[in-house]
């Protein structure tokens, strides 16, 4: 069985930790409560906190205890770790929803059953929101120098560009509180965090110490970037989030599945649960045979069961494959459907099917709109045309007498034909397609 400290460092997962041969004893000997944390400062979980999320569960199938904490009391404060400003304070009973929301989502990575090392589920309110300001500086306070709080790197930048506020200056005097709290708790001797979080940790494992004596450990992983460098955690469209309230299963498992292969090794290593050997083989399939693209459906698969279950996974695949031909379109469902028209090029158009609008690509505002001539309703070559698939009606003509045009997966005889009311898929979308892979969406307003 592998070291789970050689796995992880073969993952490419510590960018830092307290003496990592301490830390490996104690993994090594027995069962290790460790906890990582999850502040409340959006609805959902993104990909970067996907990093966390799969470490800790991958510290758990070896055999250790994790605690899944929110931050119910540093959500209201906020962390100015990557920040250049101030955040600005969310109201309370917003905190206490996204709490709520993200304890769902970082519930569905661990396993809770009741054992030695089933997962704990807290959030810092429940013993922050007690402790009176006295209480804080008495005892927690106290063991903080302020030379050592100034010398930390988040707190420097920040001096520099203007400046800090007592409330997230002393973030890090909470969140060390946290760790102290969970030792007394539940014995925790492990915190595991972003580098982005360094400093954080290491203020708990410095307050432990002085505190109780005793000596715990920290880890910390990488920031996960992209082969050029960039950050992950952004597309075109926004934010990588978990929820499928803020992205859908389709767009999350197309984003996965539309990785380069530069980016796979990394990225098989960092967010598969694959074994290593499984891993490798992966990666010699995408060496050996790169139009395949075996290891990117392999990635986008497993993700998007893990974050969202095998039932949008199955819906996710079967509406990429309906889109290109590969599948019925009418047996996917409104949601889905409409998922996946919002991920190709397309175009609203009026209910009495006379006028188009596309919407703006990005923040100018530019919207294209366009209607039939001479007040005639549109044509599937009008609204080729309009969702972007083809250059100009003349070209839609083309792709229709070349046999190479599709309505619903149905091909085009007619460039002039207008799409009737049960053309409409769930009553509103149409799915155009141009050849096998340039495919574009109609979606009409319900008035």
């Amino acid at each position: 069985m592998t070291d789970i400290i050689d796995e992880l460092v073969w993952r490419g997962l510590i960018a830092h930790s307290t003496d990592l041969d301490d830390l490996r004893k104690a993994l090594d000997a027995g069962l290790v409560t460790f906890y990582g944390g999850f502040d409340p400062t959006a609805p959902s979980l993104h990909i970067g906190n996907l990093v966390l999320l799969t470490t800790m569960r991958r510290l758990q199938l070896a055999g250790h205890r994790p605690i899944g904490l929110v931050g119910g009391a540093t959500g209201l404060i906020g962390d100015p770790s990557g920040k250049s400003a101030e955040r600005t304070l969310n109201p309370r009973d917003v905190v206490a929803d996204w709490v709520a929301r993200i304890a769902a989502e970082v519930g569905r990575f661990l396993d809770f059953t009741p054992g030695p090392a089933g997962a704990i589920a807290v959030s810092n309110l429940d013993w922050t929101g007690e402790l009176s300001a006295i209480d804080l500086l008495r005892d927690i306070g106290k063991h903080f120098p302020v030379n050592q709080m100034l010398g930390r790197e988040v707190v420097k930048a920040r001096l520099e560009q203007g400046g800090i506020s007592y409330t997230e200056f002393s973030y890090q005097i909470l969140q060390a509180n946290d760790y102290l709290e969970l030792f007394r708790r539940h014995g925790c001797t492990l915190q595991i965090g972003g580098s982005d979080q360094w400093g954080n940790l290491v203020s708990g494992v410095d307050l432990i110490r002085r505190v109780t004596g005793e000596s715990v450990h920290a880890l910390a992983t990488p920031l996960i970037t992209k082969p050029d460098g960039t950050k992950y955690g952004k597309t075109e469209s926004g934010t990588i989030w978990l929820s499928a309230e803020m992205m859908s299963p389709y767009a999350f498992h197309q984003f996965w599945l539309n990785r380069t292969d530069a980016e796979m090794p990394g990225l098989l290593r960092v967010f598969s649960l694959r074994s290593m050997s499984q891993i490798e083989e992966l990666e010699r399939e995408l060496a050996d045979r790169p139009a395949a693209r075996v290891a990117q459906r392999a990635l986008a698969d497993e993700v998007t069961r893990l974050v969202h279950g095998e039932d949008e996974l199955v819906k996710a695949t079967a509406a990429a494959r309906a889109l290109f031909g590969q599948g019925d379109l009418r047996d996917l469902d409104e949601a889905t459907l409409a998922a996946a028209i919002a991920e190709i090029p397309y175009a609203s158009v009026d209910p009495g099917l006379r006028r188009w609008v596309v919407p703006a690509a990005d923040e100018s505002g530019a919207w294209r709109v366009g209607q039939a001539a001479d007040g005639r309703l549109l044509s599937v070559a009008d609204l080729m045309a309009a969702c972007g698939i083809v250059a100009s009606k003349s070209a839609a003509r083309r792709a229709v007498d070349e046999g190479g045009a599709y309505l619903n997966n149905v091909k085009v005889t007619e460039a002039d034909a207008v799409p009737e009311t049960g053309d409409f898929l769930h009553g509103k979308f149409l799915v155009l397609r141009r050849g096998k892979r340039t495919v574009g969406g109609i979606v009409r307003a319900d008035s």
